[in-house]
């Protein structure tokens, strides 16, 4: 591109940005909202939460009723589901690799749709952020990199060697050679398959939040020389190959994605092109139709990390359906919608105590506050025993 072409182009990416601030327009959050085929009651929706609450790894009746109880969103994103047992970082956790695990996710997903709700199954691999006594064999956890994550919040939840669930220091990985990225591919696929076989409107790709697709995503760590390290695009490959490879088994209307720019969790470094790198995926995904990109305001340090600087040259670059979670109130939501920034807000930890959030944000009624000892492991206490506003009036 020469100079003039470039110049002209930063003016065209400058003149839309003013566009989009400027279009600020009262929307209405409780309304019904239309993406890719797909027709939500309304614009809320439930980020995916680990809870960890199945021993046998296959949704029951009882993770049936909890997303039954919280399909008043418009939009539910699943728990993390891993998409093989290599893809495991957490114990308990409802994978979606076998028969069984399919019908166990149908009885989900019809007792959404019973309730009009639509959801969407989070497609999950954790890379290095997993333990040995979690993988097959006792083999290592793979990743892009051998490189450990060592921060103290860094850490894998597993049965301990008294018999009990807790949390420990994810056990050294190895980095997948060249060829085997293909197995790793493949393995999603066949969860996207499985998705849809057990009802699911769609799938999220979990690209986010350190797991195995940030892993290459991060020059610090992932210093490869083959096709999947060095160059922006090198790095980027395994995400868009993965992308490709939903779109060819389920197609593009039924694949989404979650990204976290600018993201410390699970000892990820910082880097200095990170803002492109997404802004790069955002083109690559724009170009695909995917059905959206949920972007995780990752809030692990205490703070915002996706400044509202960097969301319009986000929203420039990708031209479908924009979710964004992160520390999300009603009121940053109407903002970031009336800016035209987002389509979706994402709200996570005040579904789990208030499964019908959506009724209590439209009356203004105060949130319950959740109780974080139950949030991994244990049985229906803290999962599926928080009373709705209207069981509160009754009582």
């Amino acid at each position: 591109m020469g100079h003039k072409e470039e110049l002209f182009s930063q003016s065209c990416r400058y003149t839309l940005r003013i566009h989009i601030l400027k279009k600020a327009t009262m929307i209405d959050l409780f309304k019904p909202y239309s993406f890719a085929g797909h027709h939500l009651k309304n614009r809320f929706v439930m980020a995916p939460m680990t809870r960890a609450r199945r021993p046998d790894y296959i949704a029951d009746a009882e993770t049936a009723l909890y997303y039954r109880q919280r399909a008043t969103a418009g939009l539910i994103v699943t728990e993390g589901t891993p998409v093989s047992p290599e893809g495991q970082g957490y114990i308990n956790v409802p994978g979606i690799w076998s028969e069984a695990q399919v019908a166990g996710w149908k009885l989900v997903t019809d007792s959404v749709h019973e309730e009009g709700g639509t959801i969407f199954a989070q497609l999950w691999h954790v890379g290095r952020m997993s333990h040995v006594s979690l993988q097959p064999n006792g083999n290592a956890p793979v990743s892009s990199t051998a490189t450990p994550a060592r921060d103290p919040k860094s850490q894998a939840f597993i049965y301990l060697a008294d018999g009990s669930t807790g949390f420990a220091e994810p056990s050294v990985p190895r980095p997948l050679g060249t060829e085997e990225v293909a197995r790793v591919v493949a393995d999603v696929a066949k969860a996207g398959r499985n998705a849809q076989a057990a009802g699911f409107d769609g799938v999220e790709l979990h690209s986010a939040n350190g797991y195995l697709f940030e892993q290459f995503l991060n020059p610090i760590l992932n210093t490869r020389d083959d096709r999947y390290g060095g160059a922006l695009e090198n790095r980027a490959r395994i995400v868009l190959e993965t992308i490709d490879a939903l779109i060819a088994e389920i197609g593009a209307s039924r694949v989404g994605i979650r990204l976290a720019p600018f993201n410390r969790q699970f000892d990820m470094s910082a880097y200095d092109d990170n803002g492109e790198t997404y802004l790069y995926l955002a083109r690559e995904l724009s170009a695909r139709g995917i059905a959206y990109v949920h972007l995780n305001d990752n809030w692990a340090a205490g703070h915002s990390v996706i400044g509202e600087d960097f969301l319009p040259r986000f929203r420039n670059a990708f031209d479908g359906t924009l979710i964004l979670a992160g520390a999300m109130t009603l009121e940053r939501a109407q903002k970031l919608a009336d800016a035209n920034l987002i389509d979706l807000p994402a709200f996570g930890q005040p579904f789990i105590a208030n499964p019908d959030l959506v009724a209590r944000l439209r009356e203004g009624t105060p949130l319950a506050t959740p109780d974080r000892a139950t949030y991994y492991g244990g049985g229906a206490k803290g999962y599926v025993d928080y009373p709705t506003l209207a069981n509160e009036k009754r009582t």
